[in-house]
């Protein structure tokens, strides 16, 4: 459905942004890939995606928290693809303490990271979309940007402002062809929420997979944990004929969480 697209993902060498990343492969997609980790591993990624579903798969290591390293990024993938059709940003981290415990320097990584990030590929990204009269841009905020958990200052505050992002730019955008729209996973098995899990388990004296269905039954009235492939799926409907009218919106995905 894809075919011809390219797609700029960051925070996609694991967990969620690579799920999306492979989904969007599959769809014909070529796909820049941005993140973290060891080179090798990052290599081994980028070409079994290339060679699976016959598309160009790239990399760039830009820190998000760099207006000109991500600056940087966007041109990247604008010079090798031909342009960014696809938007998706997921970079994120995480990290809990009570707020008078909340480490200032942790806190303005996280704004960088989780919110700040996004203004800056929004506004180099955006322009080709509109001169092409096309465009999606996805970003990944969390049940975490609807409603509050404690302990959570910095992650809160960052994914609340990127829905609140995802609104303005789709007002700013409505009927350029151009999408903005925001998923908001509920808990999602991947390496983010580890330590959360792990956390859980040792404060109760149990395993990790019982801690992880004790975390679930606090908040995900499904019991069962979001995957990655559903967020894939969803991004992929998202840029979607089907979804041309759809735009400004936080879609969660939460298993009922916020239904409660």
């Amino acid at each position: 459905m894809l075919n011809g697209k390219s797609a700029l993902i960051t925070g996609s060498t694991s967990g969620i942004g690579l799920g999306i990343a492979r989904t969007l492969a599959a769809q014909g997609c070529n796909v820049m890939l941005n993140g973290f980790g060891a080179e090798s591993e990052i290599e081994k990624i980028r070409s079994d995606l290339s060679e699976a579903h016959g598309v160009a798969v790239s990399y760039h290591g830009a820190d998000m928290r760099s207006p000109t390293e991500i600056a940087d990024l966007v041109r990247s993938a604008e010079s090798r693809f031909g342009g960014v059709d696809i938007l998706v940003n997921n970079a994120g981290i995480q990290h809990t303490a009570p707020i008078e415990e909340f480490p200032p320097e942790t806190w303005d990584a996280i704004i960088a990271i989780n919110l700040s990030s996004a203004f800056h590929t929004i506004h180099h990204a955006l322009p080709g979309m509109r001169r092409r009269g096309w465009g999606r841009i996805v970003n990944t905020a969390s049940v975490h940007g609807l409603v509050a958990s404690a302990n959570k200052a910095g992650y809160i505050a960052a994914k609340h402002g990127l829905v609140g992002l995802t609104k303005e730019v789709a007002l700013e955008t409505a009927g350029s062809g151009v999408t903005c729209n925001a998923i908001c996973p509920g808990w999602t098995r991947t390496e983010l929420i580890e330590p959360q899990i792990a956390a859980r388990a040792r404060a109760m004296g149990v395993d990790l997979e019982e801690g992880g269905r004790h975390l679930l039954a606090e908040k995900q009235p499904s019991r069962q944990f979001v995957t990655v492939e559903q967020l894939g799926q969803l991004v992929v409907f998202l840029c979607s004929e089907a979804a041309d009218q759809i735009t400004g919106t936080a879609i969660p995905v939460d298993g009922g969480w916020t239904a409660q």
